[in-house]
């Protein structure tokens, strides 16, 4: 506030005589000193920077609303911002773009665009990619925090039936969240390897029985462990579906369609079984339940439901899916160039394999794959030039995708394993943020009693409080600079 003859606030010159082209004005960042003059600045008039330039007219009070601190004498308005950011802000005022440079924070650096009033139009695509890939993770940390904070909460309004729900959610979906529900998650583990081998032992002709009619068919043994192994994924399914939140996500949702497919094949086969031999005589019943056992096959992606590497996988695959489409757009332009080239250079050899060019394409598939089993091969010395480059040409189609999709595996597991530590991150600060709360509400109580005890000497000698002086400085600070300090996180 200025006092009248204090002389280090001189009068503000107020009558306008200045134009605001001319006019120069020292702006102090974090204590980095940059000169601005009006004609740069009035190209964004609604910046913050420009206004400093008309706010001159106005008096201290527009001055001071608009920065932390003013010197009159140099003209100098003083900002308790980020240096960095503000030297790549101001390329705006010369370039008319903004690019940020490497090592700040992008959120920090859209809040002081935001300080600064420039719009995030002026920043460059380049910069916007990464801003929004941080966006996308700060979304994903509060979407997981949210839901440890959901699991954790407990809602009294919620009928039995409800809280029911979500603890036998929490213990199906979330192993982590307590001991039993690692053990159950142990036990489906066991369970999916257990039915797998006994679906692949089953095949084996020495351990199979013939029935009655002289068929062959799975040992009894074998057919009891699967059928306990069946009884588990359903009271599994039956279970996650019932206390699923979205019942209709959940049917619909890939890893429950594979559980489906995991278990229906057995119940299928199981009723054309029991329905009568005059009906298991038909050939196409039979073909239908072959079929359908068979289908066993899909439980094993089941496992991908307690692995994080193979969901990784599957998201890696699904980034990449434009390299997997250029290798096979690579791999089909080869197979069909190098098989017509090898039929038409072996029609000369009187033995040749080629017969046509359909043909030809299996030859050529197991050549560029280097797969090589030797049932079709060129007996023509210009057949054999032709299969050395076409394996050259497949060796090359197939390592040039390669590199690109296992960035995309590396980034994405690491991305979630940052994700998961940031999201437990923050849910430490909310515990200490509590703890802080509740320090600074038993202190003010301690306190209070402390002066009730002051003001009556008869009850003074039954209170003792001991001041402690172990409370954190920076807890105690103002919630304008911790806000700002999260922010930077």
């Amino acid at each position: 506030i200025k006092m009248a003859g204090d002389s280090r606030f001189p009068d503000v010159d107020t009558d306008g005589s200045e134009k605001n082209e001319e006019t120069e004005i020292v702006v102090n960042v974090g204590g980095v000193r940059q000169v601005f003059y009006g004609d740069n600045l009035n190209q964004y008039p609604e910046t913050r920077l420009a206004e400093l330039i008309n706010c001159l007219s106005g008096g201290y009070d527009s001055i001071f609303s608009l920065c932390d601190d003013y010197d009159p004498g140099k003209r100098e308005f003083y900002f308790d911002r980020d240096p960095d950011a503000f030297k790549c802000i101001i390329d705006v005022y010369y370039f008319g773009e903004i690019h940020m440079k490497k090592g700040i924070c992008p959120i920090c650096f859209k809040n002081e665009m935001e300080f600064w009033k420039v719009d995030l139009k002026f920043l460059d695509d380049c910069c916007k990619t990464h801003l929004s890939e941080k966006k996308e993770e700060l979304e994903e940390i509060a979407r997981r925090v949210q839901l440890i904070l959901d699991d954790l909460g407990v809602d009294a309004s919620e009928s039995r039936w409800k809280r029911c729900q979500k603890h036998i959610w929490k213990f199906l979906e979330k192993p982590e969240s307590s001991y039993p529900a690692r053990v159950i998650a142990v036990l489906s583990f066991l369970f999916i390897l257990i039915s797998s081998v006994v679906m692949c032992v089953g095949t084996i002709p020495d351990l199979q029985v013939v029935d009655t009619e002289g068929n062959r068919m799975e040992h009894p043994t074998l057919d009891s462990i699967e059928t306990a192994c069946i009884g588990w994924f359903t009271v599994e399914y039956v279970l996650r579906l019932i206390s699923s939140p979205n019942k209709l996500h959940f049917a619909l949702s890939f890893m429950n369609v594979v559980d489906v497919l995991a278990i229906l094949p057995f119940y299928v086969s199981l009723t054309l079984t029991h329905l009568g031999a005059k009906l298991m005589e038909l050939s196409n019943v039979q073909q239908a339940v072959q079929a359908l056992r068979i289908m066993r096959i899909a439980r094993i992606f089941k496992l991908a439901r307690h692995s994080s590497g193979l969901q990784t996988l599957t998201y890696a695959l699904k980034r990449s899916f434009k390299e997997l489409g250029l290798l096979l757009m690579y791999l089909a332009v080869g197979i069909f160039v190098f098989s017509a080239l090898g039929y038409t250079m072996e029609q000369s050899h009187p033995e040749t394999l080629f017969k046509s060019i359909p043909q030809s394409f299996w030859w050529a598939i197991i050549t560029m794959t280097t797969v090589g089993y030797g049932d079709i091969y060129p007996k023509t010395t210009l057949g054999k030039l032709n299969a050395a480059i076409s394996f050259l040409c497949g060796v090359i189609a197939i390592a040039l995708p390669i590199h690109p999709i296992i960035n995309n595996f590396v980034r994405y597991y690491n991305k979630q394993r940052v994700l998961e530590t940031a999201a437990k991150h923050e849910l430490e600060l909310m515990e200490l943020n509590s703890a802080e709360g509740k320090a600074a509400n038993s202190k003010s109580e301690l306190e209070g009693l402390a002066r009730e005890g002051k003001e009556d000497p008869f009850h003074s000698s039954r209170l003792k409080v001991s001041h402690s002086d172990t409370f954190i400085h920076l807890l105690s600070e103002d919630k304008h600079y911790r806000t700002r300090l999260q922010s930077c996180k």
